[in-house]
């Protein structure tokens, strides 16, 4: 399999370039790269580069906003509601995100709703950002209807992610960052593009029958965490749920099947997303020292298998980091790379990279 190795400095410039070509700010379009970037960078693949074509279309279609700022429309000392005005995902997280962070470190805890926003990439990526504060961060957004609901056949709830990051010592952290349902579209589509099945339980056909077929997937739907009711997929469904009272009714944005279709332009998105920090010094103390604590716990455990060692979660994002450290960039996809060129084609932008950086896999 080959694949491309790009700095990041490189992939970021080329995002920003092709954003700003369709008419983007360049600081809108430096939030948006930095979060694609980040989202590759930690391994999540899905909600990096491999998304930048449907950013380029939001802004060229006129479906998502290009010019003005969020807006705080209510708030307390704690609390806050924000009108993305249907600007660029990341815009309105990075917006919220440092609100509620100010928040809290003023009365021990920020949580920050907005309605009006758009795909921000990475929900991690926002909950990150509190750990610079030595704070806990949290973050959750609702997505079009992707999801099948368990015994359901008709998509009503979106990927819907959830994200916790907590801070221990010595720059040690706890960060967990994952979708309601049993995967990311993306990672379906990765699938897709390259031609490969995809593991069962992922996904669901028209029928609400579980497939390997990722064509019958992006037809059908995907499944909650668990998969199907007999594994456990009713504890999924209730957690993508859990994210929609966060967000889209908390927010009083769309939600569920009142979002628009994925990918489909006829409207705006209008998603809601929910954004919370907590000053830990606020609560007992010596928290740092309790999640190193807990984190070595886990750990530290005899593993099943000799070579594959317990992790808390963050740890694969940290290798995957460690890894792009080593080998000087991050390796995508040469159909992804190929992919991306075109849409730069087709805007007037060079492309990402001349293809003599390639690498085998």
């Amino acid at each position: 399999m080959s694949r491309c190795l790009i700095s990041k400095v490189e992939v970021q410039g080329f995002i920003e370039r092709c954003m700003i070509a369709v008419g983007t700010k360049p600081n809108h379009a430096c939030s948006l790269a930095e979060v694609l970037v980040e989202g590759d960078h930690r391994g999540h693949y899905s909600h990096g580069l491999n998304r930048m074509d449907m950013y380029v279309k939001d802004i060229q279609s006129g479906i998502c906003a290009k010019d003005g700022e969020p807006e705080v429309e209510k708030e307390s000392a704690a609390t806050a509601l924000v009108d993305g005005k249907n600007l660029l995902g990341p815009v309105v997280g990075n917006f919220c995100m440092n609100l509620a962070i100010k928040k809290a470190k003023e009365v021990g805890i920020g949580w920050v709703v907005a309605h009006g926003s758009n795909h921000y990439g990475i929900a991690g990526y926002y909950a990150l950002q509190a750990l610079k504060e030595n704070m806990i961060g949290m973050s959750f957004t609702n997505t079009s209807p992707l999801v099948v609901p368990t015994r359901g056949k008709e998509c009503t709830l979106g990927t819907n992610p959830i994200s916790v990051a907590a801070p221990a010592k010595d720059g040690d952290s706890f960060v967990l960052d994952m979708a309601t349902s049993a995967v990311a579209l993306g990672k379906v589509e990765l699938h897709y593009r390259r031609g490969d099945p995809i593991p069962e339980g992922w996904g669901c056909d028209s029928e609400g029958k579980l497939t390997t077929d990722p064509e019958k997937v992006l037809d059908g739907g995907l499944v909650p965490i668990g998969g199907n009711e007999a594994t456990g997929g009713y504890k999924g469904y209730g957690l993508g749920m859990m994210v929609e009272v966060f967000c889209g009714i908390l927010a009083g944005s769309m939600y569920s099947k009142h979002i628009r279709t994925w990918k489909v332009t006829d409207r705006v998105a209008n998603l809601g997303q929910c954004f919370v920090a907590i000053n830990p010094e606020n609560f007992a103390p010596g928290f740092n020292d309790r999640m190193s604590d807990l984190l070595s716990i886990h750990r530290g455990l005899d593993p099943a298998d000799p070579d594959t060692p317990v992790l808390a979660a963050g740890d694969p994002e940290r290798m995957n980091m460690k890894k792009c450290e080593e080998m000087g960039g991050i390796p995508y996809h040469i159909n992804v790379v190929n992919h991306m060129n075109e849409c730069a084609k087709n805007i007037g932008v060079s492309p990402l990279l001349p293809c003599d950086n390639l690498i085998s896999n």
